[in-house]
This record gives structure tokens, C-alpha cells and sequence, in this order.
């Protein structure tokens, strides 16, 4: 079997090498499954946390290790945000298909790496955690890398459909990715980490066998100043928006906090520092001039907007429909993980009907009319989705969701052809690598805007609500008063993870010494979402309120990107 994958894989280089005009197929085939595989990682995980976490025997929901779970979440996103541009770069100087087979290669390690971890509780998290980080490395080498060779591979009235089919590729990876998570952590949290493993294999030698740089490699040294001034300046922002979401002293989050202070000032201030550096320096990490182009600077600053605004809805849902809406339809809060992504596949199906489809009519007509339509749909959406009560009729949430899909969809594709069409073909490595860096970062930045969002809204109403809750079941006031002054983000990450907290945070021995009566009801699956309802959506008002705004502002840089622009078509003329 070996042999024959090998003599297939033979076949298709020497197809390749022998017929240029499908090289073009190969490349766009490859790099899809490279960049579906990261997106789908990068998800994979969310869904899966309570699985993992009972595997290593860790309670998340216990304050000492809310950092092991922020930084299972965190660290892929941080990760794959700050090295992608330093990588489209070397792409651009040693070759980008050399780069991108280093990333599969270095994404399937440290899938297998993953899925054999060793020991129980912190040190299997530490570990983990350090595991993530190195697939976030492959998984930056692959982003940064695939939509560069997908530009140099296809002609510039062919790379809209191309870019498309890469582009929802990576961003209908991040629900797949609940999806197969849900399914997979049913019956084992490993199956997480070891089902990447056979397709970065393949991937890999495919990869190796079969991609090539279309053009010559101009080396040139290093911008180590212009890399290291971005890396840090990056990594204390998101630092700061990691920890903000924290409790800090009698306060529900960290904002005020002089360590969290200390991050996003120093990273602002490094970041400040690396356009110095960029402005001056002969080779920069970063030709800062790109964003004179304005197809260019409209393309990324719309893509940073809406990844925001998506990655926000993406985590209020889960959080509706783990937290409230499933438990109150009776299903077991162990279950909702992978009923959550089921449910949610009417988003997808969004993204996968609309992409490829604006992405081939952008080549037409270009990217404004399809990228500003999108966003305007995608606030529409928003703003219907907040007139459904908490616990609505299924097919119209569906409906909902399935048109704020089509919406993404067609914005991706065009806007992603748009950045790459914008640019010279030496600079496109670069160039993808901030389109990429754009949407993580946007991707980190949604979790603490959104969050810190929900919470406002909890913090006011939720203790109140568990105060009179608990009270009418018969707890001991003061097992009451312990409970209500819990910090909100605990029962905002027990709704987010499909853990009932009722069940963890009243005592056992209080809980027997109830009637048989109030222990059912705090036991079962609809005490909690009853009682967390009406303040989660206060807090969905506001965060959905501000997504929407978020997606008006991303339609009017997308509008303001101008007409199709090509830049060796300009340049020609």
C-alpha cells in the first residue's frame, strides 16, 4: 500500500513537472488540504476542552487552572498571529514552496507529539500547551505561504476562484472543526491530535514531491531588528488581551491591572518601534510601503474587521447553544459539544455555498461589489439574530446563521484575491503573510473583546440571579453568598466548555443534605441555563450589537478599496 501511494504520488510529480498547466491544480489541491488542516486545528480544540481536560484528570472551571485552559486555547492563535509575516518573508527569500512543506512537516510532529502526550494533570496541560505552540509554527509556515503560491501558480483572471476555494477552505476549517471535534471527543480526546496526523503525512510528501517556486529567489539578509521588535510587540498585546479577561481583585477583569497595563503598553510601544526600524532598514522584514496600495490597506483592514466580528459570533453560539439552548431541549451537558457543532452546521454550509462562487465572479467583476455585499449581509444577520429569544425555534436560528455564512463567504474569497492581486510578485509571501496575520490576530483580539463584552453584561445581572436562584432550592445562605461572589468568567466558561457548575460549585454535603426535590433540579440540565439566560442576553446585545457595527465598518474599507486592481496589469500598462 506504502508502494503504491508512493508510485501515485511519483505520477503527480511527473505530470506536474511534464504538463505546467495543471501545476496549477496541484498547487491549489495541496495547499487547501494544508490550510484546511491548520483552520480545522485550530477549532478542533475548542469543542474538544472537556475531553481533554477529563483525560489528564484537570478541572478546568477551578481558578488555578484557568490559565492551562486560556493558554490550550490561546496559544495556537498567538502563535500562528505573530510569525506569519516573519514566514511569508522567508518565503519570499529561500522559496515559499520550501517553506510551506517545512510547515506540514512540522504540523504533523506536533500532531503526533499531541496525541501521545504523557503524565496527568498540570504537567500533561504544560505540555500541551508547549505542543500547541510548535503546531502553531507549522501552522503559520502553511498560512503564510499558501495563498503566495496559489498567486504566482494561477493567471490574474483565474486566482479569484483559486483563492476562493483556499480562502473558505481556511475559514470553513474553524466549524468543520467543531464539528469533528464533537464527533472525535466522544470516543477519545487522542482521536483529536491523531486524526491530522495521516493527512499531514501525505500532505508533506505530496508537498515535497510536487510544489515548486515559479520564480527566481533574490536572498538577501535577514531584518532580525524588524522580526524581533514585531514578535514581542505582538505576543505582550495579545498577552494583555489573554489576561484581561481575568478577575483582578475585587474587579471581574483585569483591564485596570498594572501587569496587564504593562503588556499592551509595551507591546504598542514595540510595534511603534518596529515601523521605525522598518522605515530605516534596506531589507525590511516588512516593505511598509505595500499600504500605499490602496486595494492593499482596504483589504487587510477590512479583513481584521470582520475576523473580529466572526470570531466573536463563532464563540457566542457555542456559548447559546452548550450553555442554554441545548440543556433546556434536554440534552446531557456532556453531550452539547458535539451537538453544538452539529447545529451549527447551517454556517457552514453558508461559507462553502458562497465562497468559491464570489471568488469566481471577482475575477470578473472584482473584489468591492461581492466583499462589501458580504459584510453588509453579515450585519444583517447580527442584527437578526438578536430579535430571537434565548430559546428560539431551530429553524430559524438556522436560517440566521446559514445567511451570516454567505455573508463571510462572499467577502473572503474576493477580499483575499484583492490583497494578493494588489501586490508585486516578489513581495506576495510577505503580502500573504500579513493577510494571514490579519485574521489571527483578529481571531485573538475577538476573544477578548467578545468576552469582555458578555461579562459587562453578566457582572450586573448573573450574581443577583443566582442569589435568588439558589435561595428557592434551599441552599444555605451561605453556601448562596459564596457561590454569587464566584467570578462571572467561571460561569461564563462553564456555559463556553458544556459543564453544568451547579453540579461543582455546591458542596457536595450541601447538596445531600437537600430534599430530593431542589438536588434534581440543581442537577439537572435546565436550573442553570434558566438562570443564566436573561444575563447572558443582555450581554449578546451587546456583543452582537457591536459585531454588526464591526461589519458596517468592514463594508466601507471594502468599498473603499476602489475598482479590480491588478498590479502587473498596471504596471504593464
Amino acid at each position: 500500500m506504502i508502494r503504491r501511494a508512493a508510485r501515485f504520488l511519483s505520477d503527480l510529480r511527473n505530470r506536474a513537472r511534464a504538463e505546467g498547466s495543471h501545476y496549477k491544480w496541484v498547487a491549489l489541491s495541496n495547499t487547501t488540504l494544508g490550510v484546511l488542516m491548520a483552520s480545522i486545528n485550530g477549532s478542533i480544540v475548542v469543542i474538544s476542552l472537556p475531553a481533554i481536560f477529563r483525560g489528564i484528570g484537570l478541572d478546568p472551571l477551578q481558578p488555578a487552572n484557568i490559565d492551562y485552559l486560556l493558554w490550550m486555547l490561546m496559544g495556537y492563535l498567538v502563535c500562528t498571529a505573530v510569525l506569519v509575516v516573519t514566514f511569508g518573508r522567508l518565503g519570499d527569500l529561500f522559496g515559499r514552496a520550501r517553506m510551506y512543506n517545512l510547515g506540514f512537516a512540522v504540523f504533523t510532529l506536533a500532531s503526533i507529539a499531541l496525541a501521545l502526550t504523557p503524565g496527568q494533570g498540570a504537567s500533561a496541560a504544560l505540555y500541551m500547551i508547549g505542543m500547541r505552540i510548535v503546531q502553531g509554527v507549522g501552522g503559520a509556515f502553511l498560512m503564510a505561504n499558501s495563498a503566495a503560491i496559489l498567486t504566482d501558480a494561477f493567471p490574474s483572471d483565474k486566482r479569484g476562484l483559486a483563492l476562493g476555494i483556499n480562502s473558505v477552505a481556511g475559514i470553513a476549517g474553524s466549524f468543520i472543526g467543531l464539528l469533528l471535534g464533537g464527533f472525535l471527543a466522544v470516543v477519545s480526546w487522542r482521536l483529536v491530535f491523531w486524526v491530522s496526523v495521516p493527512i499531514g503525512l501525505f500532505g508533506t510528501l505530496w508537498a515535497y514531491l510536487v510544489l515548486r517556486d515559479l520564480r527566481e529567489l533574490e536572498p538577501h539578509p535577514i531584518d532580525w531588528w524588524g522580526n524581533l521588535s514585531f514578535a514581542a510587540g505582538l505576543i505582550l498585546i495579545l498577552l494583555g488581551i489573554t489576561y484581561g479577561i481575568q478577575p483582578y481583585g475585587a474587579s471581574v477583569m483585569s483591564w485596570g491591572s498594572p501587569t496587564v497595563l504593562a503588556y499592551l503598553i509595551g507591546g504598542a510601544s514595540l510595534l511603534g518601534i518596529f515601523v521605525l526600524v522598518e522605515r530605516r532598514t534596506r531589507t525590511p522584514m516588512f516593505d511598509l510601503r505595500l499600504f500605499n496600495i490602496r486595494a492593499f490597506a482596504a483589504g487587510n483592514a477590512a479583513s481584521l474587521l470582520s475576523s473580529i466580528g466572526r470570531g466573536g459570533l463563532q464563540f457566542m453560539l457555542i456559548i447559546w447553544l452548550q450553555g442554554i439552548w441545548l440543556p433546556l431541549h434536554g440534552y446531557s451537558f456532556e453531550s452539547t459539544p458535539l451537538w453544538a457543532g452539529i447545529f451549527m452546521l447551517p454556517l457552514t454550509f453558508g461559507f462553502l455555498v458562497a465562497g468559491p462562487l464570489s471568488g469566481y465572479l471577482s475575477d470578473r467583476y472584482g473584489a468591492r461589489p461581492f466583499a462589501t455585499g458580504g459584510m453588509l449581509l453579515g450585519a444583517l444577520s447580527f442584527v437578526l439574530l438578536m430579535l430571537l429569544p434565548v430559546d428560539f425555534p431551530y429553524w430559524l436560528f438556522g436560517l440566521m446563521i446559514f445567511l451570516n455564512g454567505v455573508g463571510s463567504g462572499l467577502f473572503a474569497a474576493p477580499n483575499t484575491t484583492g490583497i494578493m492581486n494588489a501586490v508585486p510578485a516578489r513581495e506576495r509571501g510577505q503580502a500573504s503573510g500579513m493577510r494571514a496575520t490579519t485574521m489571527n490576530a483578529g481571531m485573538v483580539l475577538s476573544i477578548g473583546i467578545f468576552f469582555s463584552l458578555i461579562i459587562v453584561g453578566l457582572a450586573s445581572t448573573l450574581p443577583q440571579a443566582i442569589t435568588a436562584g439558589l435561595s428557592a432550592e434551599q441552599v444555605p445562605a451561605p453556601v448562596v453568598h459564596e457561590i454569587a461572589s464566584v467570578p462571572v468568567v467561571s460561569s461564563l466558561f462553564a456555559a463556553f466548555l458544556g459543564y453544568n457548575p451547579m453540579a461543582t460549585l455546591v458542596p457536595q454535603q450541601t447538596l445531600a443534605s437537600l430534599p430530593a426535590r431542589d438536588r434534581r433540579t440543581l442537577e439537572g440540565t435546565t436550573f442553570f441555563p434558566q438562570l443564566i439566560a436573561k444575563p447572558f442576553m443582555d450581554g449578546l446585545s451587546i456583543a452582537f450589537t457591536f459585531a454588526a457595527f464591526l461589519f458596517l465598518l468592514a463594508a466601507i474599507a471594502s468599498w473603499l478599496r476602489g475598482a479590480r486592481y491588478v498590479h502587473e496589469e498596471v504596471l504593464t500598462t
